[in-house]
């Protein structure tokens, strides 16, 4: 089959051989404890770029809706196989993936994410730390814990998860944008510091 780009295929593959080539798959981090806002953070992002979204209670609440009688330690323990599932989807994607990884990553070590991400071959992260006040936490969390399926934590929660929202910190583990939630967040401010980040990969 004769090519179609004819004369002009030299051309145009010298000029796509000058252009960077970025190998690996990268991972947008979008982090912060329960009732953050991080998910609102997340979802349009997603939206907006395409770039698949993995959240830590996509996978685990199915698990909550079956299985009867779940504790908080049973909770956790869930918690920790659905973090894994999130690196394991993405050891399967093609090299060159760009995805977005929603979750509270201060609940488990540093050193388990670094395995996380060495396993999947993650070799680019950005992290987009989503924070507010205690008290709009609190009231997040409250607001909508009738809604969640059984097996997590109660509105018994509120005051352990206010005092957590006053200590926790990002991972800074590599980029990293703070992102105050208690108003809602710019959508269009995290895309612009992406694009300054990975010109390019989104086309």
């Amino acid at each position: 089959t004769a090519a179609a780009l004819g004369d002009d295929a030299g051309v145009i593959g010298a000029a796509l051989a000058t252009l960077p080539r970025r190998r690996g798959k990268r991972v947008v981090m979008v982090n912060g404890v329960p009732a953050s806002g991080k998910s609102t953070v997340s979802v349009a992002l997603s939206q907006a770029t395409g770039w698949p979204l993995l959240r830590l209670d996509t996978i685990k609440d199915p698990f909550l809706s079956h299985i009867e009688g779940v504790d908080r330690p049973f909770n956790r323990i869930l918690g920790r196989a659905s973090y894994q599932a999130i690196f394991s989807v993405l050891a399967d994607a093609p090299d060159g993936t760009t995805a977005i990884v929603d979750a509270w990553f201060g609940f488990q070590p540093p050193e388990l994410l670094e395995a996380h991400l060495t396993m999947a071959g993650i070799t680019e992260t950005a992290e987009v730390w989503c924070h507010a006040q205690p008290e709009v936490v609190g009231a997040r969390y409250s607001a909508r814990a009738s809604q969640r399926p059984k097996g997590h934590p109660g509105v018994e929660y509120v005051e352990e998860l206010k005092a957590l929202a006053g200590r926790a910190r990002p991972i800074a583990r590599g980029p990293l944008l703070e992102l105050e939630t208690s108003s809602p967040a710019d959508p269009a401010q995290v895309l612009s510091w992406l694009d300054a980040l990975w010109p390019g990969v989104r086309g």
